[in-house]
């Protein structure tokens, strides 16, 4: 109440009401008429308690920013928070790639290497065999060369033994060779 007369006073000195004609207390003096009806108007706010209701709303319109100020950076720090954790698993992912990558490459060069041992065997093995077979081959070539040596050596033999040998000596070597086969075998 204490404001609404001091606004009365403040309002009835101001110089716009004392610059009207005739006297200002007048229903006729359009200032005055305005000037009740403005007073009658926050009689009425005040009446109504206007202005605590829009206090109200205000404060509560301001709790509700607050509220939502508050929810942002509840979510922002969630926001930061998931972000630095997507970050160390994109970093772990990487490093993990990474492991996976040069262990690759570490089993990719044994493998070659294990590769080249394994073909050097083998044709370690291969040139043994081709060594064996061609031993065996020549081993077999020469025995056929001596066999065939000997039956032309043996058929010489006996063409020249046959045209120096008669008859007798012929019978005479074959006893020896009979009395000689009967004591080996007796």
């Amino acid at each position: 109440m204490r404001s609404l007369s001091a606004l009365i006073l403040m309002l009835a000195g101001t110089s716009p009401a004392l610059a009207a004609s005739g006297p200002f207390f007048s229903l006729h003096n359009t200032n005055f008429v305005v000037l009740l009806a403005f007073i009658v108007f926050l009689a009425i706010l005040a009446y109504f308690k206007v202005p605590g209701m829009i206090g109200g709303l205000l404060d509560k319109r301001a709790e509700g920013i607050k509220s939502e100020l508050d929810e942002a950076r509840a979510l922002r720090e969630e926001a930061q928070t998931l972000l630095a954790s997507y970050e160390r698993k994109q970093k772990e992912v990487q490093e993990q790639a990474e492991r996976i990558v040069a262990n690759a490459r570490t089993d990719a060069t044994a493998a070659a290497e294990q590769a080249k041992l394994d073909l050097e065997k083998s044709i370690a093995r291969r040139l043994t065999a081709a060594q064996e077979q061609i031993a065996s081959a020549e081993a077999a070539a020469v025995k056929e060369v001596r066999d065939q040596a000997v039956v032309i050596a043996v058929s010489a033999a006996n063409e020249v033994i046959a045209k120096q040998m008669s008859a007798a000596e012929a019978n005479k070597l074959i006893d020896e060779a009979i009395a000689e086969v009967d004591a080996k075998l007796h």
